[in-house]
């Protein structure tokens, strides 16, 4: 116990949720459009009849704030909003649809927020309605959305499962009613239950929990209460996820008393208490602060080697072709990343002038290819082979690291591959830096005393607390998480 307290206590230092690489942080301010226009034209055109495609819409309204949150989000009551924004993100999809030379195969769609049951059941219905007009459904497509327990209704439940809809997620984060009114959450256990109950019955068929730990007043009793009233629900999936106090990024956490947030001692006990509470409980870990059941797809998935990861989490299909619709949201072309105008203004008027939303993005040189696709198999897969012909960079960069995780008992490492332990699989997010070549530079730069400061933070600061636009909308089959900001720590 003493071991992994002193190793936890060691790697608990940010680092970047790695949904993509490079990450968020390194993409670059504008975008030449016409050749994301080119680079996505030809991904589709080498992809689409065989994979198909994944949609990712951000719906970023919200009827009340939740302070810890740090998604891309839009507080109003008022829900005359629906329609301008379905009929924008409709005209941005129309815009995508004139780069495809035949109709697309919709192999994913995942609703993410925000709070994608803020729109009724008409609205939604009429948007995923929009989307698929003149395409096809791919025959093993996955069709998911985050709901609130205190909003999603039958209808909603109903409307979507006629869609082709079959998994739902859940923001529960803490079930203790003094946790809920510190951070302006208030659902009581009852809805979370309701809703739950609701959707099985509906028919979906796979139903995840999002669960936070570190949040002000939790302590090990609440979260206890939290993991096995919830594991008394019996959800397929659970997000165990570090609440990141970062109130000079999210203006609304200046709202919690620091006073009330555990100390990073307590912090780590949680995590500990917690992903005991989990595996006893049933679930395995799958890696990156997720849990499944034994029956689940995405266990299925890691058991047989074909677990992915993108902005959308984690996912038990590879599409080389991830589309992002609406503000913020994020698009993976494989070898290029796009992300829209996160603000709503900026969003409606780049889609009312007929152009796109694209405000921010990168193209992927070679070296960005080899080690993104290591990091992929270090998150999915648990090991990667090394790739010889970039045998001088890893020795460099990669090697150092690798040797002292080796030494703490995280890795395995022989001449061809490393080896994730079982006593590593909690520290994934710290094995996949010895891959992040841009961050391992960066960090070499300051400690050579090179000037690396940005807006008066170090450049790594900036790194690794700002990657937070994947997981996108959530993860566990969740969204361009949305740009959700926990810690990138345990």
């Amino acid at each position: 116990m003493q071991t992994d307290l002193s190793l936890s206590t060691k790697y608990n230092v940010p680092v970047p949720r790695y949904t993509s690489y490079p990450t968020v942080p390194f993409w670059k301010d504008g975008m030449d459009l016409p050749r994301w226009k080119q680079v996505f034209a030809r991904q589709f055109r080498e992809n689409n009849r065989q994979e198909g495609i994944s949609l990712y819409i951000h719906l970023p309204f919200c009827e009340s704030l939740c302070i810890y949150c740090g998604c891309n989000k839009k507080i109003t009551a008022n829900h005359s909003v629906e329609d301008p924004y379905i009929d924008a993100v409709l005209k941005e999809w129309n815009e995508y649809r004139t780069l495809m030379e035949e109709p697309p195969v919709i192999r994913e769609i995942h609703l993410g927020g925000g709070t994608p049951t803020f729109f009724s059941p008409a609205s939604l219905y009429r948007l995923i309605q929009g989307l698929l007009k003149g395409a096809f459904i791919h025959p093993q497509h996955a069709f998911s959305l985050e709901g609130h327990p205190n909003n999603t209704t039958k209808e909603h439940l109903d409307v979507l499962y006629g869609l082709g809809f079959r998994r739902i997620s859940y923001g529960i984060q803490d079930i203790n009613p003094e946790v809920q009114k510190i951070i302006h959450r208030i659902q009581p256990f009852e809805n979370v239950k309701r809703a739950t109950e609701a959707a099985r019955k509906a028919g979906f068929t796979s139903v995840n929990f999002d669960l936070v730990y570190g949040l002000p007043r939790q302590d090990a009793d609440r979260l206890a209460n939290t993991i096995r009233q919830s594991i008394g629900l019996n959800p397929d999936r659970i997000a165990f996820y570090s609440y990141a106090h970062t109130p000079w990024v999210n203006c609304a956490q200046r709202l919690i008393d620091e006073r009330d947030l555990p100390s990073a001692a307590e912090k780590l006990a949680l995590h500990r208490q917690g992903r005991e509470l989990l595996i006893a409980g049933g679930y395995t870990d799958i890696g990156m602060d997720h849990f499944a059941l034994p029956a689940d797809e995405l266990y299925v998935a890691w058991k047989k080697g074909r677990l992915h990861r993108n902005f959308m989490g984690y996912t038990s299909r590879k599409s080389a072709l991830l589309l992002g619709l609406g503000v913020s949201s994020i698009s993976d072309a494989g070898i290029a990343f796009a992300q829209n105008d996160k603000t709503l203004a900026g969003y409606y008027q780049a889609i009312a002038s007929g152009q796109m939303a694209v405000k921010k993005g990168y193209f992927l040189t070679e070296e960005d290819l080899v080690f993104r696709n290591h990091i992929l198999d270090i998150t999915c897969k648990g090991r990667t082979s090394f790739n010889e012909a970039w045998l001088a960079t890893l020795q460099e960069y990669t090697f150092p690291v690798l040797r002292q995780l080796e030494n703490d008992g995280l890795v395995r490492v022989d001449e061809k591959e490393v080896e994730v332990t079982a006593a590593g699989h909690p520290f994934i997010r710290n094995i996949c830096k010895a891959f992040d070549l841009r961050l391992l530079r960066e960090e070499s730069a300051r400690a050579h005393g090179e000037n690396s400061v940005l807006c008066g933070k170090s450049a790594l600061s900036q790194r690794t607390s700002g990657d937070t636009s994947g997981e996108a909308g959530k993860e566990a089959g969740k969204a361009p998480d949305s740009t959700r900001i926990f810690s990138n720590a345990i």
